[in-house]
Order: C-alpha cells, then structure tokens, then sequence
C-alpha cells in the first residue's frame, strides 16, 4: 500500500470492532436487544476465493456471540467506496452460505455500504422458479449517505460521531457538521486512546482546508463558553500529540537516509532495497543501536547480516 493511500478497510474494522455494541445499538436496536455483549469474540477474517470471477473477498467483521440465549455469529462487511460492484447482494448470500458450512450456527447479516454517492441498495437475494421459490437470502443494510446528519448530532454515541463525516450532507454544511462532531466528542467523555480512534476516523473523511478551520473558530465563539473551552482543550490536545507523532517520523526517516548513505558510499549498497528493508524497523532508538553496529562491519555481508538480525528481532 502507498504511503499515502487510505486502508479504508481497516479504519472502519478498528471503529467496529472497538465500538461495537454502539453500533448495534445505534443502527440495529432490535437485534442489540437479543445479543449477549457479555459473551463476544471477534473472529480471523475469513478470505473467499470465487474461482469463477478470479477474485479473493474477504468478510471484514465476523462476531461469535450468543443471540437470545443461542450460539451465533455476527457478519459484518463494509462495502468499501473506492468503487461499486454489481450483485453484491449475491455476494452477501455467498459470504454468508459459505459461513454457514462451515459453523452451521444462526449467523446474522449486515452490510455497511460507504459509497461517497447514494445508491439504492438490494438488501434480499432471491431464487425462484414460476412454480416454486427456492430462496429469499435478506440481510440488514446500511447506507451511511442516505443518513441525514441532523439526526444523529444530539446521540451521544461514539459511533455516531465517526460516522457524521459519512453521512448526508451539503457541500455548505462541512463546517457545521465539523463543530457538532466536536461538541459530541466533548459529552462521551472518552479515554485519550478512543479519543484518538474517533477523531482520527472522522477527520479522515471530513477534513476542513484552513479557511474552514478559521471559519470554525467564529463558529466556536458563537457556543457556550465551557463548551467552547472543552472542545478546545480537546483539538489542542491530539493536535499537539499530531505535531510530537510527526517530528519522530521525521527523525526516523532522516536516520534511515543516514543509515543507506552510509552503506552506499562504504559498501556501494542499493540505498533503494536498503531503505525498504530498514523500513521495518520504525523505532528511533533501535534504528540509533543498528547505525552504531554497522558502523563496526567490515564487509557489506557483515552490514546485511546485522540488518538481517535487527529485522528479525523487530518482527518477532
């Protein structure tokens, strides 16, 4: 993956799986009533190969639980939105077949769908002859751009708040949804780690340019004045822990620069291979303890057997 590029995939599995009884709550009250959150065992991502379309799929959320007094399994997957495939809803029918063969216990189905663009969205899957129905497959769905923002701002539900930058809203409305997503924030009272997950998600997919930002300070003048502090208190704190996170990202690159100049120009190593292996090891202290080591080899064998040693400690 690009450095830059987005895991879509994995920030709405860490949001999930971190809030999930929220998330049922918020959007499947019914089944929330009937599931056992005191007995819940996120699963290993099952991965699909359809030989007939080539392809690899894999279930994002998979949930061993009890639902009313039973054993069974919570299916949920995210439909990411870098692009929209036809006959999900047969695909969803798979996914869930294939479960099923393999536990045989009651699973229920959910699809979470992303697109930046409303759709609407099959949520049956249907077999049937003129003389007989074989199959009606139904799962719940949920397509976050169909939501209306407005009426998840006064929840206080941390789910809620991540998924605000996902819903419906107008082009003219992202400064609005940005000051409701704060004062949220500042009502659930979460730890500085949920804090952060929270935060990260929504700016990820609502992000204000710096006349937005301005705008949104005026806007902040306009709230209660505890409030305002408290939402300020807040931004300030992950902003500073954003300004810390990226000087020691800096710091590690430009030690690794270091580390490849000083094997290219001693043992005339490929700076470009050397710094996608030294990638892997991203603590500074360690990488300070590797250029101390390798300033001692003697031969460009001895220098790749230390990196070798230090990769294999990093990854074990």
């Amino acid at each position: 993956m690009k450095k830059n590029q987005i895991n879509h995939d994995q920030l709405f599995k860490e949001l999930l799986e971190t809030f999930f009884a929220e998330f049922m709550q918020l959007f499947f009250p019914e089944a929330y009533q009937a599931i056992d959150f005191t007995h819940l065992k996120f699963l290993q991502q099952e991965v699909f190969t359809d030989v007939t379309a080539k392809e690899k799929h894999i279930v994002d959320i998979l949930v061993e639980t009890r639902v009313k007094g039973e054993p069974g399994l919570i299916l949920v997957h995210v439909e990411p939105q870098s692009y929209v495939q036809k006959d999900f809803n047969e695909r969803m029918f798979i996914y869930f077949s294939r479960l099923y063969e393999k536990y045989r216990r009651k699973i229920l189905p959910i699809a979470v769908f992303t697109y930046d663009q409303g759709r609407d969205e099959p949520d049956t899957f249907e077999q049937s002859f003129v003389f007989l129905k074989v199959l009606r497959f139904c799962f719940y769905k949920l397509e976050l751009k169909k939501l209306s923002w407005r009426e998840y701002i006064n929840l206080d539900n941390p789910v809620a708040a991540a998924l605000l930058s996902k819903m419906g809203f107008q082009e003219k409305e992202r400064i609005q949804v940005k000051l409701e997503f704060l004062r949220l924030l500042t009502r659930l009272k979460l730890d500085p780690a949920r804090l952060e997950l929270i935060a990260g998600f929504f700016e990820t997919y609502l992000k204000l340019n710096q006349k937005e930002e301005e705008q949104l300070s005026q806007e902040l003048g306009k709230i209660n004045q505890e409030e305002a502090e408290a939402v300020m208190q807040i931004t300030t704190s992950w902003h500073e822990k954003g300004k810390i996170e990226g000087k020691i990202e800096g710091k590690i690159e430009g030690k690794i620069e270091d580390i490849c100049k000083f094997l290219a120009k001693k043992f005339r190593v490929d700076p470009v291979v050397t710094t996608q292996r030294i990638k892997q090891i991203p603590d500074l202290e360690t990488l300070d303890n590797l250029m101390e080591e390798l300033f001692a080899a003697n031969s460009q064998e001895e220098a790749q057997a230390i990196i070798d040693q230090y990769i294999t400690r990093t990854l074990q």
